[in-house]
C-alpha cells in the first residue's frame, strides 16, 4: 500500500529529473539570527528538564545559559543551492545522514552567515542521495562557528548509474558499550521539537502519517539526533558543551513519540562509536561517531 502511495506521489509531483552536474554548486552567504528564547525551546523540544538548567532557563541564580550542541542543526545547513539540483516530491524525501562540527561554544544569542555546498549526488537506484555542506561564521567575531554536513534520501529519483557513495561502515566493537543512556521521548514530543521549525505535517497530522504508511505521525528524525546528542555531551563530556567537538550518524528507523532510546557509546580517547535503539532494541539512529576536546 505504500508502495503505491508513494509511486502515484511521483507521478503527480515530478517534472524535472535530479541534476547529478549540481555537485560543486555553491551557494551564500546567507544569515541567521537567534536568541535565548529559541535556544531554550530547542533545549526542551529534545527533551532536556529541570535537570539541565543550564540549557532549559536563562535566569537560574549561579546558573548561566549555554546551549546544546546539536542546537547546530536549527541555524546551520544555510546556503547550500538546492535549486540547482532539479526538482523532485518532497513528500518522498526522508533525512539519511547529519554530521554537525563545532569550532566555538554556540552562545545563547548571535547571529551566523552561512555558506554551502552541494558536495554529493548519489545514484542509490531506487533512490538519490543529496548531500550538502554548509559552513557558518559568527558574524559577532568574523570567525567559523561551525559546519554541519547533510544528506537527504529522495525516494524514487535514482536510476540513472551514476556514482553510488561510498558503502564503508563502522566496525563496532564486540566489548559492552563504555556508557549507555536511556531517555524516553514524551508522547507530545514532537509537537514541541516543531515549534523550532520543521513544521512537516507528518510529525503532527495522523491523516498525513497515515499517508506516509504510518500508524500515527513519528518523531523527527534530527528531535531523535537532540536526544542522542544530549546523551553524549553527558556521558563524554561531564555536560560542558565547550568540550563537544563533533557528531555525525544515520537514521535508520523511524522513533514514534513516547518511545524510549538508549544510546550505546564505545570511547577510544577523545573519540567515541555509537548507536541508538529503541525499547524494542530496533537499531534507529547508526554508524555514529563523536568527537570531544
Amino acid at each position: 500500500m505504500q508502495d503505491t502511495i508513494q509511486a502515484k506521489l511521483h507521478i503527480r509531483y515530478r517534472t524535472i529529473p535530479i541534476n547529478p552536474d549540481a555537485v560543486g554548486e555553491t551557494g551564500g552567504p546567507v544569515s541567521r539570527r537567534w536568541n535565548s528564547t529559541d535556544a531554550l525551546l530547542y533545549a526542551v523540544g529534545v527533551g532536556a528538564g529541570t535537570d539541565e538548567l543550564e540549557f532549559t532557563t536563562e535566569n537560574t541564580a549561579d546558573v548561566p545559559q549555554r546551549v546544546l550542541p546539536t542546537f547546530a542543526v536549527i541555524i546551520g545547513g544555510g546556503g547550500a543551492p538546492m535549486n540547482k539540483i532539479g526538482d523532485f516530491n518532497r513528500a518522498l524525501m526522508v533525512h539519511g545522514f547529519m554530521g554537525i562540527e563545532l569550532y566555538d561554544e554556540i552562545p545563547p544569542d548571535g547571529e551566523i552567515e552561512s555558506s554551502g555546498t552541494i558536495s554529493g549526488i548519489y545514484d542509490k537506484g531506487s533512490a538519490a542521495v543529496v548531500e550538502t555542506t554548509s559552513t557558518g561564521v559568527n558574524k559577532a567575531t568574523g570567525k567559523p562557528l561551525l559546519k554541519t554536513v547533510s544528506q537527504l534520501f529522495l525516494r524514487g529519483e535514482g536510476g540513472w548509474g551514476g556514482d553510488r557513495g561510498s558503502a564503508a561502515k563502522i566496525a563496532y566493537p564486540d566489548s559492552e558499550p563504555t556508557h549507555a543512556v536511556t531517555l524516553k521521548t514524551r508522547e507530545d514530543q514532537a509537537l514541541t521539537y516543531r515549534l523550532s521549525g520543521d513544521r512537516n505535517p507528518l510529525h503532527s497530522d495522523p491523516k498525513f502519517a497515515a499517508m506516509g504508511g504510518f500508524d500515527k505521525p513519528i518523531l523527527h528524525g534530527l528531535c531523535t539526533y537532540g536526544f542522542t546528542g544530549r546523551a553524549l555531551l553527558s556521558a563524554l563530556c561531564n555536560g560542558d558543551p565547550a568540550r563537544f567537538r563533533a557528531m555525525a550518524g544515520r537514521f535508520s528507523q523511524p522513533v514514534i513519540p513516547g518511545d524510549e532510546l538508549t544510546v550505546s557509546i564505545w570511547q577510544n580517547g577523545n573519540d567515541a562509536v555509537f548507536k541508538t535503539t529503541n525499547q524494542h532494541g530496533d537499531v534507529v539512529l547508526d554508524q555514529g561517531t563523536c568527537t570531544i576536546h
